[in-house]
């Protein structure tokens, strides 16, 4: 009988780690998803910006001109 407690103390002493372990875990997890949502509304609203500068510049350029059509090629 003392040996079966000995062994549910240390099966207890087991579980008791690992569920400690899976609580620092979960914590750094946690610190980790956070900062990478962080990043990633950072990395958004970079592209956002990067988009806005885009269209402007596109918005600026001049109309290209029609390319010839074959006939008008032909003629040239």
């Amino acid at each position: 009988m003392s040996s079966e407690f000995h062994q549910l103390s240390d099966k207890v002493e087991q579980l008791a780690a690992l569920a400690q372990s899976l609580r620092r875990e979960n914590a750094d997890l946690r610190l980790q998803l956070t900062a990478m949502t962080t990043e990633n509304a950072v990395l958004a609203q970079r592209i956002d910006e990067a988009h806005q500068r885009v269209s402007q510049l596109l918005q600026q350029l001049p109309a290209a001109a029609p390319a010839p059509t074959l006939s008008e090629e032909e003629t040239a």
